[in-house]
């Protein structure tokens, strides 16, 4: 039994769980108020995608006559089905390696239309490893399944969403109550049989759904709707992603029907109040920005004087109770950053709540969860690794920062360095001009990835407009360093921004082509830009060419449709700047006139065909920052004092040898400047939290010598530089 039951209603990932409850949950745990966690989404997938599921889904009565000939495949072919699906599910959870060689086979698993695509398998993957091709193949197998369900069982069934037309900027509630008064769907009968197992088991007196997107928001309510007629006295409570961005005007009453209380961004104090009230009646309640409904009147009580929590304080996200060795690794398309969200189980983390930027106008910057910027300590955020390392044993992780700060980043890196922890970890940034080489190739040792971040439109103009504070050049060398030290970088992109002309984006595609050809992008998405109400876009659309469809708000209110002046129809340019990025990042048909990706003329391209290539030709290796700090990051030096007997020159010098991971670094020094060098690396190790400046460093050198620049120049010095042996952050 447990004060507090944190659900996630289905569907968000099938690999990992959503973090939110975690969090929660983790916060929770410095209070001492009891709380148990469930993702229903990943329960309502194992039930389905399993021998009784699969036979209750062919078991639907169906007109085979009037069905597509792919379902009437899938029908014919059901007994393999049953037959195949738990041993295909152990397998996508890790737990059977050895199927990947009868999977690979062709000739296990029953194939419908998904495998059609698999002539272009070779193309999109190259020689994929025997692990990576099965579970590729296996996650075709499931999306046939799931093809199947959509057409003839429960049309709104989706992997990572369900029924998510219903909370897309639903403006009105009176479709989604009308879909909640109607008979249970198939996907209902599996959800709400586990949620009366988990609430007879758990015995809440609150329930907190936790709802990050549209594609959650109908099977919370479904379950609200069944704990509502099942056990009237439980409260229960709607927090998380929908309801920051979406429901901050609500003012249909019907909404209360389902749930007593509707909190608004960071849900730590909420929650905690929320508990705290639960033996008083509501006038007498002190509340955190919460939404409930008084005398039949939708009210928003704010009216506690405590402060949010610091990051600090709110502890580390606790994943006891839910299934961490049944999650399932998919592989879907052949785009490397997505196999990162899709395959493998992560940790979440926050480095900082908010954005230290903030200004970009597409955004949702004047919303709490953007604006309140707070990072967190390295060494608090490390302990919280190590904690999670213990408590889940994974040992990668994902930041999931609106952008990571580089500061804190190199502070991170640092901190795991001198722990000698083994992670792997990615996360979102801003491509800054602060991540120079040696941050990123620092990054790297620490077990960075991939980053992925906003390029968004690559045109100067237009990312002025955005505020984005980055320009393309910048970006270009930003990947370029990314990409040298060894790190996976992919690309946020987007087009039909206001005002944007043809002319524009053509010359973006341009950009990226050759982002894409000079190797400095590995990975890229295409989003069409969309008005939200919280952005400054959304806030003062005139200022940005755009006039808004107004419309009564009385639930849902984000996406704003809209007319741009322009009058162009972006939405035409979908499918040619897809179908050209999913080219590039497999690294053919750069040749290819742009012309080629579209069915409609559009202008020749006016960016130079070496634009890129010029943008990274400024090197500024030899420049001196007097106040970078230098890190030396090895120990394993060996040095010999020799003599050289030459017709030039013959005298002593210092060989030094540095044993690095994958390559031995061998220089020549004098044998004097030799001995300052060893006793500068003895004395700043990577242990040691105070970092010297090179102004530091050129004092004490010149102490004994002449001119540091020579020496910090110099070819062995460059040589150490260029192995990583020192950096200069």
């Amino acid at each position: 039994m447990k004060d507090l039951l944190l659900i996630t209603p289905p569907f968000t990932q099938l690999n990992t769980p959503y973090p939110a409850t975690a969090y929660i949950k983790g916060f929770l745990n410095t209070k001492n108020i009891s709380a148990y966690q469930i993702d229903l989404g990943i329960d309502v997938i194992l039930e389905l995608f399993s021998k009784d599921g699969i036979q209750k889904v062919f078991s639907k009565k169906i007109d085979l006559q009037n069905i597509s000939e792919n379902s009437q495949r899938i029908f014919a072919l059901r007994e393999e089905y049953i037959k195949t699906i738990d041993q295909v599910i152990l397998f996508l959870q890790d737990k059977t390696p050895t199927l990947a060689r009868q999977i690979c086979s062709m000739n296990f698993l029953p194939e419908a239309s998904r495998f059609n695509q698999l002539d272009d398998m070779e193309f999109a993957f190259g020689n994929m490893g025997l692990q990576d091709k099965a579970k590729h193949l296996a996650t075709l197998y499931l999306e046939d399944i799931s093809d199947y369900i959509v057409e003839n069982i429960d049309s709104d069934f989706g992997f990572s969403r369900y029924a998510e037309r219903l909370g897309k900027s639903a403006n009105s509630f009176d479709e989604l109550y009308s879909k909640l008064s109607g008979d249970l769907t198939f996907i209902d009968e599996f959800t709400l049989k586990i949620l009366r197992e988990k609430i007879e088991m758990v015995q809440p007196k609150l329930v907190c759904f936790s709802i990050p997107f549209p594609g959650n928001l109908y099977s919370a309510f479904k379950c609200a709707q069944w704990i509502k007629k099942n056990h009237p006295h439980i409260k229960i409570a709607m927090g998380g992603g929908f309801p920051n961005t979406e429901l901050r005007e609500i003012k249909d009453q019907r909404v209360f029907e389902f749930f007593d209380f509707i909190t608004l961004d960071d849900g730590e104090l909420p929650i905690e109040l929320l508990h705290q009230n639960l033996e008083i009646p509501n006038e007498e309640g002190e509340f955190k920005r919460t939404f409930l409904l008084e005398n039949q009147e939708v009210v928003y009580k704010n009216n506690s004087k405590r402060h949010d929590y610091k990051q600090a304080d709110i502890g580390t996200p606790d994943y006891t109770d839910l299934r961490l060795d049944q999650y399932i690794s998919v592989i879907e398309i052949a785009n490397p950053m997505h196999s990162l969200w899709s395959d493998g189980r992560w940790n979440k983390l926050t480095m900082a709540h908010g954005c230290y930027w903030g200004k970009c106008t597409f955004c949702d910057i004047s919303l709490d969860y953007i604006k309140i910027y707070e990072p967190i300590s390295a060494k608090i955020l490390v302990d919280r690794i190590e904690e999670l390392i213990k408590t889940t044993g994974e040992t990668g992780f994902h930041f999931v920062d609106e952008a990571a700060p580089p500061a804190l980043m190199r502070e991170v890196a640092l901190e795991i360095l001198r722990r000698n922890l083994v992670v792997t970890w990615w996360t979102n940034i801003r491509f800054e001009k602060s991540f120079t080489r040696d941050l990123c190739y620092l990054l790297k040792l620490s077990g960075c990835v991939a980053v992925s971040g906003g390029l968004e439109v690559a045109s100067d103009r237009l990312l002025k407009l955005i505020d984005k504070g980055v320009s393309v050049e910048q970006v270009a060398n930003v990947t370029r360093n990314f990409t040298e030290a060894g790190i996976m970088v992919h690309a946020y992109l987007m087009y039909g921004y206001p005002t944007q002309t043809v002319q524009e984006t053509v010359d973006s595609l341009e950009m990226i082509r050759q982002m894409f050809e000079m190797g400095i992008l590995q990975s890229g998405f295409w989003h069409q830009f969309a008005m939200t109400a919280h952005s400054p876009v959304g806030m003062k659309p005139e200022d940005f060419g755009v006039v808004p469809v107004k419309q009564e708000i009385l639930f849902a209110n984000n996406d704003i449709d809209f007319q741009d002046k322009t009058g162009i129809d972006h939405n035409k340019f979908s499918f040619g700047l897809k179908k050209s990025l999913f080219n590039y990042m497999h690294g053919v048909n750069f040749e290819l006139p742009l012309q080629e990706w579209f069915d409609f003329k559009i202008p020749r391209t006016t960016i130079h065909p070496d634009y890129i290539h010029d943008c990274l030709l400024e090197d500024g290796q030899f420049q001196l920052k007097t106040n970078s700090k230098v890190i030396f990051l090895t120990k394993n030096v060996i040095a010999e004092n020799r003599v050289k007997n030459k017709k030039k020159y013959s005298g002593t010098y210092t060989l030094l040898t540095f044993h690095l991971k994958t390559n031995i670094v061998k220089v020549e020094l004098e044998q004097e400047k030799a001995e300052w060098l060893m006793n500068v690396l003895g004395e700043n190790s990577i242990e040691n939290t105070k970092k010297p400046t090179i102004q530091q460093l050129k004092n004490q050198f010149e102490e004994k010598f002449e001119d540091f620049e020579l020496f910090w120049f110099s070819k062995p010095m460059q040589q150490l530089k260029e192995n990583g042996v020192i950096l200069s952050l």
